[in-house]
């Protein structure tokens, strides 16, 4: 399992958005900034996340971005999973993936699953209220 530069900048933008949290719409231009993020590299996954629900977007004046929920209830797992379609550490796991002729003789078929289930579970208990209070110090974070 890879992470994609588009996963690990949702999280990024969704930190900083919970951190800018004050019922105000965020600017993109600033979380941009602020992220050292392209601006039009943001557009892509600011549209996805506000697709999936979990950001919603004004226009205009006073305009910008900001969470629907307390940061609490996002999960870091159900965000990497919207943006990059599956956490499967192998194919056959995936959602998408046709059921394989070789499961019944497959002999790390077992392992893979354990893998899968470690994973999601580890993931899906770190919310992004856990990742803005951190292990680093300051407000300097890497994803």
């Amino acid at each position: 399992m890879l992470i994609s530069t588009r996963g690990r900048y949702a999280l990024r933008v969704m930190i900083d958005l919970a951190e800018q949290q004050s019922g105000s719409y965020i600017p993109l231009k600033e979380i941009a900034q602020r992220q050292e993020i392209s601006e039009k590299y943001l557009e892509s996954i600011i549209k996805t996340l506000v697709h999936t629900g979990d950001v919603e977007g004004l226009r205009g004046k006073g305009g910008g971005y900001r969470l629907t929920r307390p940061a609490e209830e996002y999960t870091v797992g159900d965000l990497l999973r919207k943006m990059e379609g599956t956490l499967s550490p192998v194919a056959c796991l995936g959602p998408a993936s046709a059921p394989c002729t070789r499961a019944p003789d497959c002999r790390t078929l077992p392992m893979w699953k354990e893998l899968d289930r470690l994973v999601n579970d580890y993931l899906d208990g770190v919310s992004i209220a856990d990742l803005m209070r951190g292990e680093q110090d300051g407000n300097e974070y890497s994803i």
